[in-house]
């Protein structure tokens, strides 16, 4: 293969798996929620062999899927994004990144007030469209942090746009990201920047920023830069994986910005992996717990694909899979869902058919290593001579 075209649907979730109980999770299934709104239309993935997918019951069947499908388990023990891509890129992470309940503890907050030379609001877990709501007009007063987590390995930094430039709530993350290492290795850092006020309300911008903590060993993208091939980031791959493995990249506003820098990539003559993150379906509708948006997004996203399909060369291969469930119909809590993921496998070279349920995110990197013919130690297994016609490895 000279590309492959990894799309990460962030949180498109498609049921609960056996353990989910155990992550705080009952009866979810993202994609039951998005189909029972009655707003899905998803003809290209369904023909590509969605409804396919073992335990997917409120899809319809293809008679001939032109895919191949499978029903993929994270091994890794999480269900946020930063673990869940790790295991995509082949690294599986046998324990969970540290979490706050009860917020963080003094240690950390005062050594954060005392890089950033600003004290701090709140501390506690919250939805990030609450938080401003409740402490954006006593950080305007006081010019403190909004400091919050959630259910995720998380650090979280809220300031508005007109009372703290960009660069200085970047900065601040920087230096929270070098303080939150060891025991207090959360998995990301977050710039959450702001606008608005106390009478319209205050709204969250797209300039929003992911100071990831760096992935404890050689993952895809790596290893395709280092045998001198493309490897390009879409979205927030850049911010998950900390910067390393990528020889291009380019950040995403919304859903249609990703797409459309995906469309452009595809316009240019790389060999090697275009890695896309499309952070929307999480971060708008799943947290919000908005299953018609969700629905209409995939939907949106469908129609793109089959507009995006019919681009693509006859050594090109696209990858359309999840890093966990948001499962936008849950109302028990407002996070991330411990759920499988899909994996779709389209390209005029791929044999279309099922692959049963594989036990890792990490076999995708296994595969796309192997189409590409890159070493990459992981304990993902290939698929590819499942997938591939005879003129495909």
């Amino acid at each position: 293969m000279k590309r492959i075209f990894l799309i990460v649907l962030d949180s498109f979730g498609i049921g609960q798996m056996p353990d989910a109980e155990s992550f705080g999770d009952k009866n979810v299934n993202t994609l039951a929620s998005c189909a029972a709104t009655g707003h899905l239309r998803i003809p290209n993935m369904i023909a590509a062999g969605l409804g396919n997918i073992q335990g997917v019951d409120c899809l319809p069947k293809a008679a001939a899927p032109t895919g191949a499908y499978a029903r993929l388990r994270e091994a890794s023990q999480g269900k946020d994004t930063t673990i869940g891509h790790w295991e995509i890129a082949g690294l599986i992470s046998p324990s969970p990144l540290p979490t706050y309940p009860q917020g963080f503890p003094r240690e950390v907050l005062e050594a954060f007030e005392a890089a950033t030379g600003r004290g701090c609001l709140c501390n506690l877990p919250y939805s990030g469209t609450d938080v401003i709501r409740d402490y954006g007009k006593e950080h305007l007063a006081t010019g403190k942090w909004i400091v919050y987590t959630s259910a995720d390995s998380v650090f979280q930094v809220a300031a508005h746009e007109d009372l703290v430039p960009l660069e200085e709530l970047y900065e601040a993350c920087r230096k929270a990201r070098a303080i939150l290492r060891g025991k207090h290795g959360v998995g990301r850092v977050i710039a959450r920047p702001f606008v608005g006020d106390p009478v319209t309300g205050f709204r969250r911008t797209a300039n929003r920023h992911d100071f990831s903590l760096e992935p404890p060993g050689t993952t895809l993208p790596e290893a395709v830069k280092a045998a001198g091939l493309a490897s390009i980031g879409v979205g927030k791959i850049h911010d998950i994986f900390a910067g390393r493995g990528l020889t291009d990249y380019v950040y995403n506003k919304s859903n249609a910005h990703g797409m459309a820098h995906t469309d452009a990539y595809a316009a240019t003559d790389f060999h090697g992996l275009c890695f896309v993150n499309l952070v929307d379906f999480d971060m708008v509708y799943g947290h919000r717990r908005d299953p018609v948006g969700y629905a209409k997004a995939l939907s949106e996203f469908d129609a793109w694909l089959g507009s995006f399909l019919p681009k693509l060369g006859p050594e090109d291969l696209v990858m359309i899979t999840a890093d966990h469930g948001c499962d936008p119909g849950y109302t028990a809590t407002t996070d991330h869902t411990r759920e499988y993921v899909p994996l779709l496998v389209l390209g005029s070279r791929v044999r279309p058919g099922d692959l049963g349920t594989l036990p890792s995110f990490a076999h995708i990197a296994a595969t796309a290593a192997q189409l590409l013919g890159v070493p990459l130690d992981t304990p993902g297994e290939s698929f590819a001579s499942r997938i591939c016609k005879e003129d495909c490895l």
